[in-house]
Protein backbone atom coordinates (compact mmCIF):
# COMPACT_ATOMS: atom_id res chain seq x y z
CA UNK A 1 0.00 0.00 0.00
CA UNK A 2 1.61 3.40 -1.05
CA UNK A 3 1.50 6.08 1.89
CA UNK A 4 3.96 9.35 0.97
CA UNK A 5 4.28 9.79 4.50
CA UNK A 6 5.98 6.32 4.59
CA UNK A 7 9.00 7.43 2.72
CA UNK A 8 10.38 9.75 5.94
CA UNK A 9 9.99 6.59 8.01
CA UNK A 10 12.10 4.50 5.61
CA UNK A 11 14.57 6.80 5.25
CA UNK A 12 15.31 7.43 8.91
CA UNK A 13 15.66 3.98 9.61
CA UNK A 14 18.18 3.58 6.62
CA UNK A 15 20.07 6.66 6.89
CA UNK A 16 18.83 8.15 10.58
CA UNK A 17 21.30 10.39 11.57
CA UNK A 18 22.51 11.68 7.47
CA UNK A 19 20.87 15.00 6.48
CA UNK A 20 17.88 15.07 5.14
CA UNK A 21 17.06 19.05 4.85
CA UNK A 22 18.80 21.85 5.04
CA UNK A 23 16.38 24.37 6.24
CA UNK A 24 18.56 28.03 5.08
CA UNK A 25 16.26 30.55 5.87
CA UNK A 26 16.77 29.35 9.22
CA UNK A 27 19.44 27.46 9.46
CA UNK A 28 18.65 24.53 10.52
CA UNK A 29 20.29 21.01 9.82
CA UNK A 30 18.12 18.07 10.04
CA UNK A 31 18.96 14.49 9.95
CA UNK A 32 16.44 11.79 9.10
CA UNK A 33 15.94 10.50 11.73
CA UNK A 34 15.53 14.12 13.22
CA UNK A 35 12.65 15.34 10.53
CA UNK A 36 11.33 11.48 11.01
CA UNK A 37 10.24 12.78 14.59
CA UNK A 38 9.09 15.94 13.97
CA UNK A 39 6.43 14.30 11.40
CA UNK A 40 5.71 11.77 14.15
CA UNK A 41 5.09 14.67 16.33
CA UNK A 42 2.78 16.78 14.36
CA UNK A 43 0.82 13.55 13.12
CA UNK A 44 0.29 12.67 16.94
CA UNK A 45 -0.65 15.41 17.60
CA UNK A 46 -3.44 15.86 15.26
CA UNK A 47 -4.66 12.59 15.97
CA UNK A 48 -4.93 13.64 19.52
CA UNK A 49 -6.82 16.42 18.78
CA UNK A 50 -9.42 15.20 16.91
CA UNK A 51 -8.15 15.44 13.35
CA UNK A 52 -9.71 12.74 10.99
CA UNK A 53 -9.17 11.20 7.70
CA UNK A 54 -9.79 13.69 4.93
CA UNK A 55 -9.82 16.84 7.37
CA UNK A 56 -7.79 19.54 6.39
CA UNK A 57 -5.00 21.44 7.53
CA UNK A 58 -4.03 24.59 5.99
CA UNK A 59 -0.38 26.03 6.10
CA UNK A 60 0.35 29.88 5.17
CA UNK A 61 4.59 29.54 5.13
CA UNK A 62 7.67 30.22 3.52
CA UNK A 63 9.90 27.21 2.73
CA UNK A 64 10.74 25.40 5.80
CA UNK A 65 11.57 22.31 7.38
CA UNK A 66 8.40 22.66 9.66
CA UNK A 67 6.07 22.96 5.97
CA UNK A 68 8.53 19.80 4.72
CA UNK A 69 7.58 17.89 7.98
CA UNK A 70 3.85 19.03 7.65
CA UNK A 71 3.78 17.19 4.68
CA UNK A 72 4.93 13.77 5.83
CA UNK A 73 2.55 14.13 8.75
CA UNK A 74 -0.46 14.56 6.89
CA UNK A 75 0.09 11.88 4.64
CA UNK A 76 0.64 9.10 7.64
CA UNK A 77 -2.32 10.23 9.22
CA UNK A 78 -4.92 10.61 6.35
CA UNK A 79 -5.24 14.45 6.85
CA UNK A 80 -5.22 16.46 3.48
CA UNK A 81 -2.48 19.30 3.34
CA UNK A 82 -4.19 22.71 1.92
CA UNK A 83 -1.24 24.69 0.86
CA UNK A 84 -1.92 28.74 0.72
CA UNK A 85 0.33 30.87 -1.66
CA UNK A 86 1.28 33.98 0.77
CA UNK A 87 1.89 36.23 -1.96
CA UNK A 88 -1.55 36.26 -2.49
CA UNK A 89 -4.09 39.41 -1.02
CA UNK A 90 -5.54 38.35 2.24
CA UNK A 91 -9.00 38.49 0.84
CA UNK A 92 -8.07 35.59 -2.00
CA UNK A 93 -6.12 33.87 1.15
CA UNK A 94 -9.83 33.92 2.85
CA UNK A 95 -11.43 32.75 0.20
CA UNK A 96 -9.22 29.58 -0.86
CA UNK A 97 -9.03 28.58 2.84
CA UNK A 98 -13.05 28.97 3.23
CA UNK A 99 -12.70 26.09 0.10
CA UNK A 100 -10.73 23.97 2.05
CA UNK A 101 -12.43 24.70 5.29
CA UNK A 102 -9.83 23.81 7.30
CA UNK A 103 -9.41 21.93 11.04
CA UNK A 104 -6.30 22.93 11.61
CA UNK A 105 -4.33 26.45 10.49
CA UNK A 106 -0.54 26.56 10.47
CA UNK A 107 1.13 29.57 9.60
CA UNK A 108 4.65 31.17 10.00
CA UNK A 109 5.01 34.29 12.43
CA UNK A 110 5.66 36.81 9.73
CA UNK A 111 1.93 36.36 8.18
CA UNK A 112 0.31 36.78 11.67
CA UNK A 113 -1.78 40.28 10.14
CA UNK A 114 -3.30 37.82 7.07
CA UNK A 115 -4.03 35.15 10.10
CA UNK A 116 -6.03 38.00 11.80
CA UNK A 117 -8.26 38.79 8.73
CA UNK A 118 -8.10 35.06 7.79
CA UNK A 119 -9.48 34.72 11.56
CA UNK A 120 -11.87 37.74 11.28
CA UNK A 121 -13.77 35.49 8.37
CA UNK A 122 -16.63 33.05 8.62
CA UNK A 123 -14.86 29.55 9.30
CA UNK A 124 -14.78 26.73 11.38
CA UNK A 125 -10.94 26.46 12.34
CA UNK A 126 -10.68 24.88 15.66
CA UNK A 127 -6.80 24.90 16.18
CA UNK A 128 -4.39 28.18 15.30
CA UNK A 129 -0.63 27.32 15.77
CA UNK A 130 1.71 29.30 14.88
CA UNK A 131 5.62 29.09 14.90
CA UNK A 132 8.76 31.18 14.52
CA UNK A 133 9.59 34.73 14.76
CA UNK A 134 6.67 37.09 15.54
CA UNK A 135 4.26 34.19 16.33
CA UNK A 136 3.40 33.14 19.86
CA UNK A 137 5.04 29.65 19.13
CA UNK A 138 1.71 27.58 19.89
CA UNK A 139 2.76 25.08 16.83
CA UNK A 140 5.92 24.06 19.11
CA UNK A 141 4.48 24.19 22.05
CA UNK A 142 1.22 21.67 20.74
CA UNK A 143 3.69 19.35 19.61
CA UNK A 144 6.35 19.14 22.20
CA UNK A 145 4.78 16.72 24.86
CA UNK A 146 3.84 14.55 21.71
CA UNK A 147 5.26 11.11 20.99
CA UNK A 148 7.63 10.87 18.25
CA UNK A 149 6.56 6.95 17.62
CA UNK A 150 5.34 6.69 14.99
CA UNK A 151 1.01 7.38 14.48
CA UNK A 152 -1.69 4.45 14.73
CA UNK A 153 -4.85 6.19 13.03
CA UNK A 154 -7.70 4.02 13.44
CA UNK A 155 -7.92 3.80 9.56
CA UNK A 156 -5.91 2.96 6.45
CA UNK A 157 -4.27 5.44 4.13
CA UNK A 158 -3.37 4.13 1.25
CA UNK A 159 -2.75 5.02 -2.45
CA UNK A 160 -6.12 6.01 -3.81
CA UNK A 161 -6.50 8.50 -0.43
CA UNK A 162 -6.21 11.98 -1.05
CA UNK A 163 -3.41 14.10 0.22
CA UNK A 164 -2.82 17.61 -0.86
CA UNK A 165 -4.44 20.42 -2.50
CA UNK A 166 -2.63 22.80 -4.80
CA UNK A 167 -4.43 26.02 -5.67
CA UNK A 168 -4.71 27.22 -9.45
CA UNK A 169 -6.99 28.90 -11.35
CA UNK A 170 -9.46 28.88 -14.27
CA UNK A 171 -10.82 30.64 -17.10
CA UNK A 172 -12.62 33.12 -15.10
CA UNK A 173 -10.12 33.53 -12.89
CA UNK A 174 -11.58 31.12 -10.07
CA UNK A 175 -8.98 29.58 -7.82
CA UNK A 176 -9.32 25.63 -7.86
CA UNK A 177 -7.50 22.97 -5.86
CA UNK A 178 -6.37 20.17 -7.79
CA UNK A 179 -6.64 17.04 -5.09
CA UNK A 180 -3.77 15.13 -5.36
CA UNK A 181 -3.28 11.28 -3.89
CA UNK A 182 -0.66 9.11 -2.64
CA UNK A 183 -0.74 7.74 -6.13
CA UNK A 184 -0.77 10.79 -8.12
CA UNK A 185 2.53 11.76 -5.99
CA UNK A 186 4.01 8.83 -6.35
CA UNK A 187 3.54 8.87 -10.03
CA UNK A 188 4.80 11.70 -10.01
CA UNK A 189 7.52 11.54 -8.39
CA UNK A 190 8.47 8.51 -10.68
CA UNK A 191 8.35 10.42 -14.00
CA UNK A 192 10.94 12.73 -12.41
CA UNK A 193 12.65 9.83 -11.35
CA UNK A 194 12.89 8.76 -14.67
CA UNK A 195 13.89 12.08 -16.42
CA UNK A 196 16.26 13.33 -13.83
CA UNK A 197 18.05 10.63 -13.17
CA UNK A 198 18.74 10.77 -9.33
CA UNK A 199 21.68 8.84 -8.16
CA UNK A 200 22.87 7.69 -4.37
CA UNK A 201 25.56 11.02 -4.07
CA UNK A 202 21.91 13.78 -5.19
CA UNK A 203 21.42 17.07 -3.55
CA UNK A 204 17.91 18.88 -4.40
CA UNK A 205 18.00 22.57 -4.16
CA UNK A 206 14.14 23.18 -3.89
CA UNK A 207 13.95 27.21 -5.79
CA UNK A 208 10.29 27.61 -5.89
CA UNK A 209 7.59 27.86 -3.05
CA UNK A 210 6.06 24.89 -1.50
CA UNK A 211 2.51 25.95 -1.82
CA UNK A 212 3.33 24.74 -6.14
CA UNK A 213 3.60 21.48 -8.16
CA UNK A 214 7.55 21.22 -7.44
CA UNK A 215 7.29 20.35 -4.09
CA UNK A 216 7.37 16.75 -5.14
CA UNK A 217 10.41 17.09 -6.52
CA UNK A 218 11.72 17.68 -3.00
CA UNK A 219 9.82 15.04 -1.97
CA UNK A 220 11.01 12.76 -4.49
CA UNK A 221 14.54 13.30 -3.40
CA UNK A 222 13.76 12.62 0.07
CA UNK A 223 12.29 9.15 -1.15
CA UNK A 224 15.68 8.37 -2.68
CA UNK A 225 17.27 9.22 0.97
CA UNK A 226 19.06 12.71 -0.55
CA UNK A 227 19.32 15.49 1.20
CA UNK A 228 16.84 18.76 0.09
CA UNK A 229 18.51 22.40 0.38
CA UNK A 230 15.46 24.87 1.19
CA UNK A 231 15.91 28.26 0.16
CA UNK A 232 13.60 31.31 -0.80
CA UNK A 233 15.02 32.33 -4.20
CA UNK A 234 17.66 34.73 -4.38
CA UNK A 235 20.24 34.46 -7.35
CA UNK A 236 23.71 34.98 -5.85
CA UNK A 237 22.60 32.57 -3.06
CA UNK A 238 21.68 29.52 -5.35
CA UNK A 239 25.03 29.74 -6.47
CA UNK A 240 26.61 29.80 -3.30
CA UNK A 241 24.56 27.26 -2.41
CA UNK A 242 25.25 25.18 -5.16
CA UNK A 243 28.72 25.84 -4.12
CA UNK A 244 28.84 25.07 -0.90
CA UNK A 245 26.13 22.22 -0.66
CA UNK A 246 27.08 20.30 -3.52
CA UNK A 247 23.60 20.82 -5.28
CA UNK A 248 22.79 18.66 -8.16
CA UNK A 249 19.68 19.13 -9.22
CA UNK A 250 16.98 22.38 -9.32
CA UNK A 251 13.99 23.66 -11.15
CA UNK A 252 15.28 27.07 -12.50
CA UNK A 253 11.75 29.22 -14.30
CA UNK A 254 13.19 31.61 -16.44
CA UNK A 255 13.30 34.57 -14.17
CA UNK A 256 15.26 32.48 -12.29
CA UNK A 257 18.00 31.42 -14.97
CA UNK A 258 18.22 34.92 -16.04
CA UNK A 259 19.58 36.23 -13.07
CA UNK A 260 21.41 33.43 -11.81
CA UNK A 261 22.99 34.08 -15.04
CA UNK A 262 23.92 37.84 -15.01
CA UNK A 263 24.98 37.78 -10.96
CA UNK A 264 28.58 39.61 -10.97
CA UNK A 265 31.86 36.89 -10.97
CA UNK A 266 28.94 34.36 -11.81
CA UNK A 267 32.25 32.62 -13.54
CA UNK A 268 33.66 32.13 -9.51
CA UNK A 269 31.42 29.77 -8.29
CA UNK A 270 32.17 26.15 -8.84
CA UNK A 271 29.35 24.54 -10.09
CA UNK A 272 30.67 21.39 -10.86
CA UNK A 273 28.51 19.54 -8.30
CA UNK A 274 25.71 20.24 -10.78
CA UNK A 275 23.95 16.81 -12.66
CA UNK A 276 20.50 17.97 -13.85
CA UNK A 277 18.91 20.92 -14.32
CA UNK A 278 15.14 21.57 -15.19
CA UNK A 279 13.25 24.79 -16.65
CA UNK A 280 9.50 25.45 -16.91
CA UNK A 281 7.16 27.66 -15.45
CA UNK A 282 6.71 29.62 -18.57
CA UNK A 283 8.50 30.15 -22.24
CA UNK A 284 12.08 30.25 -22.44
CA UNK A 285 13.62 32.31 -25.00
CA UNK A 286 15.92 30.55 -27.22
CA UNK A 287 18.60 33.18 -26.15
CA UNK A 288 18.35 31.81 -22.45
CA UNK A 289 18.06 28.57 -23.17
CA UNK A 290 21.67 28.45 -25.08
CA UNK A 291 23.11 30.21 -22.17
CA UNK A 292 22.15 28.11 -19.84
CA UNK A 293 23.36 24.98 -21.76
CA UNK A 294 26.52 26.77 -22.38
CA UNK A 295 27.18 28.30 -18.74
CA UNK A 296 25.97 25.17 -16.52
CA UNK A 297 28.15 21.77 -16.82
CA UNK A 298 25.41 19.74 -16.73
CA UNK A 299 22.36 18.25 -18.28
CA UNK A 300 19.89 20.40 -18.92
CA UNK A 301 16.21 19.12 -19.66
CA UNK A 302 12.50 20.75 -19.63
CA UNK A 303 9.66 20.12 -18.32
CA UNK A 304 6.38 20.92 -19.38
CA UNK A 305 3.62 20.48 -16.49
CA UNK A 306 0.11 22.11 -14.46
CA UNK A 307 -0.66 21.63 -11.20
CA UNK A 308 -3.13 19.32 -12.36
CA UNK A 309 -1.39 16.63 -13.75
CA UNK A 310 2.38 17.74 -12.66
CA UNK A 311 5.08 17.12 -14.92
CA UNK A 312 3.58 15.97 -18.26
CA UNK A 313 6.89 16.42 -21.09
CA UNK A 314 10.12 16.15 -21.48
CA UNK A 315 12.55 18.07 -23.64
CA UNK A 316 15.94 16.31 -23.39
CA UNK A 317 19.36 17.16 -22.91
CA UNK A 318 20.11 15.14 -25.46
CA UNK A 319 17.93 17.59 -27.78
CA UNK A 320 19.38 20.41 -26.09
CA UNK A 321 22.99 19.15 -27.16
CA UNK A 322 22.02 18.90 -30.81
CA UNK A 323 20.26 22.31 -31.41
CA UNK A 324 22.51 24.49 -29.26
CA UNK A 325 25.86 22.88 -30.10
CA UNK A 326 25.23 20.54 -33.63
CA UNK A 327 22.85 23.46 -34.61
CA UNK A 328 20.41 20.60 -35.30
CA UNK A 329 16.58 20.51 -35.49
CA UNK A 330 16.78 24.19 -33.89
CA UNK A 331 13.45 24.16 -33.96
CA UNK A 332 12.58 22.09 -30.79
CA UNK A 333 13.73 24.43 -28.62
CA UNK A 334 10.84 25.77 -28.93
CA UNK A 335 9.07 22.91 -28.15
CA UNK A 336 7.87 21.11 -24.37
CA UNK A 337 9.50 17.84 -25.86
CA UNK A 338 7.73 14.48 -25.77
CA UNK A 339 5.21 12.51 -23.15
CA UNK A 340 6.58 11.41 -19.76
CA UNK A 341 7.18 8.03 -18.79
CA UNK A 342 3.99 8.00 -17.21
CA UNK A 343 2.17 9.93 -19.32
CA UNK A 344 0.23 9.81 -22.56
CA UNK A 345 -0.35 12.78 -24.49
CA UNK A 346 -2.32 13.23 -27.21
CA UNK A 347 -3.22 16.68 -28.97
CA UNK A 348 -7.32 16.45 -30.05
CA UNK A 349 -9.24 18.85 -32.01
CA UNK A 350 -12.86 19.96 -29.98
CA UNK A 351 -14.00 16.66 -30.86
CA UNK A 352 -11.47 14.45 -28.97
CA UNK A 353 -9.62 13.20 -32.50
CA UNK A 354 -6.38 13.19 -33.44
CA UNK A 355 -4.82 16.57 -34.96
CA UNK A 356 -2.52 15.52 -37.54
CA UNK A 357 1.07 14.84 -36.56
CA UNK A 358 2.72 17.54 -39.05
CA UNK A 359 3.36 20.43 -36.60
CA UNK A 360 0.87 22.25 -38.29
CA UNK A 361 -2.44 21.64 -36.93
CA UNK A 362 -3.61 23.21 -33.75
CA UNK A 363 -5.77 21.61 -30.86
CA UNK A 364 -6.24 21.12 -27.37
CA UNK A 365 -2.85 19.17 -25.20
CA UNK A 366 -5.22 15.98 -22.94
CA UNK A 367 -2.95 13.92 -21.21
CA UNK A 368 -3.86 10.41 -19.27
CA UNK A 369 -1.78 9.70 -16.22
CA UNK A 370 -1.86 7.99 -12.66
CA UNK A 371 -0.21 11.24 -12.07
CA UNK A 372 -3.08 13.47 -12.97
CA UNK A 373 -4.89 14.94 -10.06
CA UNK A 374 -8.18 13.30 -8.64
CA UNK A 375 -10.42 16.72 -9.43
CA UNK A 376 -10.78 20.02 -8.32
CA UNK A 377 -11.47 20.01 -4.44
CA UNK A 378 -15.78 20.21 -3.83
CA UNK A 379 -16.23 21.32 -8.00
CA UNK A 380 -17.77 18.00 -9.11
CA UNK A 381 -18.79 20.59 -12.19
CA UNK A 382 -15.58 21.68 -13.25
CA UNK A 383 -13.87 18.48 -12.55
CA UNK A 384 -16.58 17.00 -15.16
CA UNK A 385 -15.37 19.34 -17.62
CA UNK A 386 -11.75 19.36 -17.75
CA UNK A 387 -11.40 14.92 -17.13
CA UNK A 388 -13.65 13.10 -19.86
CA UNK A 389 -12.83 9.41 -20.18
CA UNK A 390 -10.02 8.99 -18.00
CA UNK A 391 -8.32 12.05 -20.24
CA UNK A 392 -7.30 15.85 -18.81
CA UNK A 393 -7.93 18.18 -21.03
CA UNK A 394 -5.41 20.92 -19.74
CA UNK A 395 -6.58 23.66 -21.78
CA UNK A 396 -3.61 24.72 -23.47
CA UNK A 397 -3.65 24.88 -27.53
CA UNK A 398 -0.56 22.99 -29.27
CA UNK A 399 0.71 21.12 -32.42
CA UNK A 400 2.30 17.90 -32.40
CA UNK A 401 5.10 16.78 -35.07
CA UNK A 402 5.46 12.98 -36.62
CA UNK A 403 8.41 12.44 -33.58
CA UNK A 404 5.51 13.67 -31.11
CA UNK A 405 7.06 17.09 -30.43
CA UNK A 406 4.42 19.19 -28.49
CA UNK A 407 4.91 23.08 -29.26
CA UNK A 408 2.71 24.91 -27.20
CA UNK A 409 0.82 27.78 -29.17
CA UNK A 410 -1.63 29.26 -26.99
CA UNK A 411 -3.14 28.86 -23.75
CA UNK A 412 -6.92 28.72 -24.49
CA UNK A 413 -7.72 29.81 -21.01
CA UNK A 414 -6.24 33.35 -21.62
CA UNK A 415 -3.51 32.33 -18.86
CA UNK A 416 -0.09 34.35 -18.39
CA UNK A 417 3.05 32.89 -16.90
CA UNK A 418 5.60 35.66 -15.24
CA UNK A 419 8.33 34.54 -13.25
CA UNK A 420 6.44 31.01 -12.78
CA UNK A 421 3.59 32.23 -11.46
CA UNK A 422 0.05 31.93 -12.83
CA UNK A 423 -1.72 34.95 -13.58
CA UNK A 424 -5.29 35.48 -14.73
CA UNK A 425 -6.52 37.69 -17.08
CA UNK A 426 -10.03 37.97 -16.09
CA UNK A 427 -8.56 38.49 -12.43
CA UNK A 428 -6.01 42.00 -13.73
CA UNK A 429 -9.21 42.72 -15.35
CA UNK A 430 -11.54 43.01 -12.57
CA UNK A 431 -8.93 44.79 -10.55
CA UNK A 432 -8.59 47.62 -13.26
CA UNK A 433 -12.21 48.03 -13.78
CA UNK A 434 -12.37 49.33 -10.25
CA UNK A 435 -11.27 52.48 -11.22
CA UNK A 436 -14.02 54.85 -12.02
CA UNK A 437 -12.56 56.05 -15.11
CA UNK A 438 -12.30 52.88 -16.95
CA UNK A 439 -14.82 51.37 -19.49
CA UNK A 440 -13.52 48.33 -20.11
CA UNK A 441 -10.03 46.76 -20.67
CA UNK A 442 -8.17 43.51 -21.62
CA UNK A 443 -4.99 42.25 -20.13
CA UNK A 444 -2.66 39.97 -22.58
CA UNK A 445 1.01 38.48 -21.79
CA UNK A 446 3.57 39.88 -23.95
CA UNK A 447 7.44 38.15 -24.20
CA UNK A 448 9.45 39.24 -21.57
CA UNK A 449 13.17 38.04 -21.38
CA UNK A 450 13.59 37.84 -18.09
CA UNK A 451 9.90 37.44 -16.84
CA UNK A 452 8.86 34.54 -19.38
CA UNK A 453 5.99 37.28 -19.85
CA UNK A 454 4.93 40.55 -18.35
CA UNK A 455 1.44 41.76 -17.93
CA UNK A 456 -0.09 44.34 -20.59
CA UNK A 457 -3.40 45.86 -20.10
CA UNK A 458 -5.22 47.38 -22.86
CA UNK A 459 -7.93 49.96 -21.15
CA UNK A 460 -10.70 51.77 -22.61
CA UNK A 461 -11.29 54.93 -20.54
CA UNK A 462 -15.19 56.78 -19.80
CA UNK A 463 -15.71 59.66 -22.06
CA UNK A 464 -14.65 62.57 -20.94
CA UNK A 465 -12.65 61.17 -18.10
CA UNK A 466 -8.75 61.13 -17.75
CA UNK A 467 -6.25 58.39 -15.69
CA UNK A 468 -2.54 57.80 -15.82
CA UNK A 469 -0.44 54.86 -16.85
CA UNK A 470 0.42 54.40 -12.89
CA UNK A 471 -2.79 55.26 -11.44
CA UNK A 472 -4.24 51.89 -13.26
CA UNK A 473 -1.56 49.86 -12.01
CA UNK A 474 -2.16 51.18 -8.33
CA UNK A 475 -5.68 50.92 -8.71
CA UNK A 476 -4.79 47.23 -9.85
CA UNK A 477 -2.22 46.59 -6.25
CA UNK A 478 -5.31 47.46 -4.05
CA UNK A 479 -6.69 44.10 -4.87
CA UNK A 480 -3.92 41.92 -6.76
CA UNK A 481 -0.67 40.62 -5.59
CA UNK A 482 2.78 42.65 -6.76
CA UNK A 483 3.66 40.07 -9.65
CA UNK A 484 -0.20 40.08 -10.98
CA UNK A 485 -0.29 44.10 -11.40
CA UNK A 486 -0.01 44.98 -15.42
CA UNK A 487 3.59 46.24 -15.91
CA UNK A 488 2.37 47.80 -19.28
CA UNK A 489 -0.47 50.38 -19.95
CA UNK A 490 -1.73 51.13 -23.19
CA UNK A 491 -5.17 53.63 -23.68
CA UNK A 492 -6.84 53.22 -26.73
CA UNK A 493 -10.02 54.04 -28.14
CA UNK A 494 -11.87 50.62 -28.16
CA UNK A 495 -11.00 47.07 -28.19
CA UNK A 496 -11.43 44.61 -31.29
CA UNK A 497 -14.40 42.22 -31.01
CA UNK A 498 -16.22 40.11 -32.44
CA UNK A 499 -19.52 39.97 -33.70
CA UNK A 500 -20.53 38.21 -31.02
CA UNK A 501 -18.92 41.28 -28.37
CA UNK A 502 -16.46 38.86 -27.37
CA UNK A 503 -13.27 40.87 -27.15
CA UNK A 504 -10.21 39.09 -29.82
CA UNK A 505 -7.38 39.21 -27.56
CA UNK A 506 -5.38 37.23 -30.39
CA UNK A 507 -5.25 40.82 -32.58
CA UNK A 508 -3.91 42.58 -29.44
CA UNK A 509 -1.53 39.89 -29.22
CA UNK A 510 -0.08 40.53 -32.82
CA UNK A 511 0.53 43.79 -31.88
CA UNK A 512 3.19 43.18 -29.59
Amino acid sequence: MINIGNIATKQANLKANKLAVYDQPNDKRVTFSELNNLVNKIANTFLASGVNKGDRVSILSQNCVEYFALFFACAKTGAILQTLNWRLADQEIAKIMSNGDPKVFIYQGQFSDTVAHVKSTDNNIGHWLGFGPESDNSFYTAIEPASNNEPKPNWTVGGDDPLFILYTGGTTGESKGALHSHLSAYFGMLNQTVAEGIGPNSVYMLTGQMFHIPVLLAVNYTAHGCPVVLMNFDAELALRLIETERVSGFLGITTMLNWMMAVEGFEKYDLSSLQCVQYGGGPMPSRVIKEVVEKLPCRIIQGYGQTEGTTMTFLSHEDHIKAVVNGENTERLLSCGREGFVTTVRVVDELGNDVPLDGETPGEIIVRSPANMLGYYQRDDLTANTIKDGWMWTGDIATMDSEHYVFIKDRAKDMIISGGENIYSVQVEEAICKHPAVLETAVIGIPDDEWGESVKAYVVLKPETQASEQEIIDEAKKNLASYQKPKFVEFIDELPKAPTGKILKRLLREQN
